[in-house]
């Protein structure tokens, strides 16, 4: 497997994209620049459910409840992983990060840090696991300056028994945010968790296709736009912040009246002349653009062509 980079932009319209639950669950906002952050853990939670609902995936990092409702914290979730009583704490170890490396597909992707308490003969000893994730993300940043918008309605059900008036609901949104994730696959990290290059292509489709499978109230309306996957053939290198090397072009007043991917172009134009810079260790560029984009001076087809000319592979994914 080779090192790379993945450069990812998604939208959405008049919703939220990630809710902070201690500031009243607004969209993340980075105030004095005017731009709208969302984590990289609700990325790896887009990915997670997609893989788990639509491709049978096992997964480590998941809520599971008791018959009493009460969630699993992640000591008993680790037991789920070691099937006879060991006779030392390590060999306990050695059992659950085996099976859960076989079985989970996030551990192999993000890593984790799992609690360990276990029985050896009458006493309970504990430990932990940790697995570095090859697969990281930076926080995810729009490409356009954002405005909360606070919106408030009705709500179906009264505001209490024998009450003729309906309850009120408020909530905050965000007109449009073209958001950009930046991510890398460390190969080195990647032989401890035992990733595949099949567990890469999953990754992938978890990312294209579980952004556009997010299908809630709050999350509709989120479409995935570009991917690019550039893998390399030189051991350690990368060019790094993708997500620096895109821009949005407009000839509105401010980003803050885009409405939609109608309103702008993308300047791939940086990124370009990094990759031909680069080229020589440039083994492959996967990549899916969304029809609907329009880049400065070319159109996609003409983008892609321009990648081709460079003399690198071009592998148009079919997601």
């Amino acid at each position: 497997m080779n090192r790379s980079e993945i450069l990812f932009l998604y939208d959405i319209a008049d919703a939220n994209p990630n809710g902070d639950p201690l500031d009243s669950n607004k969209p993340r906002l980075d105030e004095e620049a005017e731009i709208n952050i969302v984590t990289d853990v609700r990325l790896k939670r887009t990915i997670r459910d997609y893989l788990e609902e639509y491709k049978n995936q096992s997964l480590f990092v998941k809520e599971i409840k008791d018959e009493k409702g009460h969630i699993q914290d992640a000591k008993l979730r680790a037991r789920d992983y070691l099937e006879d009583e060991p006779q030392t704490l390590q060999q306990a170890k050695d059992i659950m990060k085996a099976n859960i490396l076989k079985e989970c597909i996030d551990v192999r992707l993000f890593g984790a840090t799992i609690p360990v308490d276990v029985k050896i003969g009458k006493k309970s000893e504990t430990s932990s696991i940790t697995l570095t994730g090859p697969v990281q993300f930076r926080m995810g940043r729009s490409l356009n300056k954002v405005e909360i918008q606070h919106i408030k309605g009705t709500g179906a059900f009264a505001s209490g028994e024998g009450k003729s008036q309906a309850t009120f609901r408020e909530e905050y949104i965000l007109p449009y945010s073209l958001i950009g994730f930046y991510g890398i696959i460390n190969e080195k990290t990647a032989k401890y968790t035992h990733l595949t290059a099949e567990d890469v292509d999953l990754l992938i489709d978890g990312m294209w296709n579980g952004t556009k499978n997010l299908i809630s109230r709050s999350k509709f309306g989120q479409l995935p736009r570009v991917l690019i996957q550039i893998e390399y053939n030189e051991d350690y290198f990368f060019i790094g912040d993708l997500d620096k090397q895109v821009k949005l072009v407009h000839n509105l007043d401010n980003d803050k009246l885009i409405r939609s991917i109608n309103d702008y172009e993308i300047d791939l134009s940086k990124l370009l002349d990094l990759l031909e810079l680069n080229k020589d260790k440039i083994a492959k560029i996967n990549l899916k653009f969304d029809p609907n984009v329009n880049f400065v001076t070319c159109d996609i087809q003409g983008c892609i062509e321009k990648i081709k000319a460079l003399g690198i592979e071009v592998n148009e994914l079919k997601l």
